[in-house]
């Protein structure tokens, strides 16, 4: 999932896997898809708040080394390798 941040220009990305996970990843068009290490919070869920210019981007998230798309959001691209990427616009 994806909102807007608290400060103008950033973006809060958010994801709970249900089974758990022990390391979680952002990555982006905004980025270059360079994965972004994502912080575990309390209650199991994985957060990153990171810089995005208003525009169109997609992202994946990578749980345990799983490219997955945002289950949370309803809007998907199909990328170039045929599975979908999850859509965010700001």
């Amino acid at each position: 999932m994806y909102k807007k941040g608290s400060k103008p220009g950033t973006i809060h990305f958010s994801v709970k896997p249900k089974n758990g996970a022990r390391k979680v990843e952002l990555a982006a068009c905004f980025n270059g898809w360079k994965p972004l290490a994502m912080a575990r919070q309390k209650d199991g869920s994985f957060v990153r708040v990171v810089d995005m210019p208003a525009g169109i981007c997609e992202y994946k998230f990578i749980i345990d080394g799983q490219w997955q798309h945002d289950l949370d959001h309803s809007a998907w691209a199909i990328n170039p390798h045929g599975t979908l990427n999850s859509v965010a616009q700001i």
